[in-house]
């Protein structure tokens, strides 16, 4: 008896818990609303099999309970049950599954003429390459990672001279355009994450892996690695800002191509072996 109304009091305390607790979700600012919606879904339906099986557990221990005189009947199997019980947990697998791979799917069919950007992370700091005047990244290769190109971008491939280069951890967006973040990691795995934007992906040495977003709200939003990478993990941090398209055109006029910063990387050089 003591049990089954512990057991109640569980069921009552965690649904009391989650209406009352102060903690949420952070404010959404792209168009991934589709995943606080699979998620909310997703805790209706564990919630209502949590209650159901405690409850249902905690009836038997007070139904069933040894009482003076009374004695088990043994039943071998109840096929009727057994049934339903079959049809309703398919029931809510499918509904636990199918919105999460459609929303899946889309997370990661970018639409046709989205900005392509990449998010470059190594121990332990964010760099990030914008297409130039040509709208096209250049082709890039870690074997070409030095202390004057930092991000590996093939000097031979002329369209990656026009692209800018952004090494201080800060990437500008403009509002309302869906940018297609290409992820590529020079040493270990990392994980870009910016918990407002719901966009988060691993960076797998070796690879080059995506997703997309469209950004709907101005402000600025943590850019965090999600994934242990060491001593420095909990520094690596960035900064995701979105402008309207005025303060956007700014900031990008003001960033350095990869042609530029070679030439400069290249004076200064000259001028140091002058001296």
């Amino acid at each position: 008896m003591l049990v089954a109304l512990v057991m109640v009091l569980v069921v009552a305390g965690s649904l009391a818990f989650h209406f009352l607790s102060p903690w949420r979700a952070t404010p959404i600012a792209s168009n991934w609303g589709f995943i606080d919606d699979t998620v909310a879904l997703t805790f209706w339906i564990t919630t209502a099999g949590f209650v159901a099986v405690v409850l249902f557990m905690a009836y038997c221990l007070y139904r069933f309970r040894h009482q003076p005189g009374r004695r088990a009947a043994y039943e071998p199997e109840n096929q009727k049950l057994e049934a339903w019980l079959a049809i309703v947990t398919t029931i809510g697998v499918v509904l636990l599954l199918a919105p999460g791979l459609l929303v899946w799917g889309q997370y990661i069919t970018a639409p046709e003429g989205a900005m392509e950007v990449e998010a470059v992370g190594v121990q332990w700091n964010w760099s990030f390459r914008l297409p130039g005047a040509d709208k096209k990244l250049g082709a890039s290769d870690v074997r070409l990672v030095d202390g004057a190109n930092p991000l590996g971008v093939s000097p031979s491939d002329p369209r990656g001279r026009d692209d800018l280069i952004v090494a201080d951890g800060e990437l500008h967006l403009p509002l309302g355009k869906p940018v297609k973040m290409l992820l590529r990691s020079l040493d270990v795995l990392h994980d870009f994450y910016v918990p407002q934007i719901r966009a988060k992906m691993d960076l797998v040495p070796g690879l080059v892996s995506y997703l997309w977003f469209t950004p709907t709200k101005i402000g600025q939003y943590e850019i965090l690695c999600a994934a242990y990478c060491g001593v420095g993990h909990p520094q690596m941090r960035g900064t995701l800002i979105v402008d309207e398209e005025a303060d956007y055109a700014r900031w990008l006029s003001a960033q350095q191509t990869f042609e530029q910063s070679r030439k400069s990387d290249k004076g200064g050089e000259k001028s140091a072996s002058n001296e």
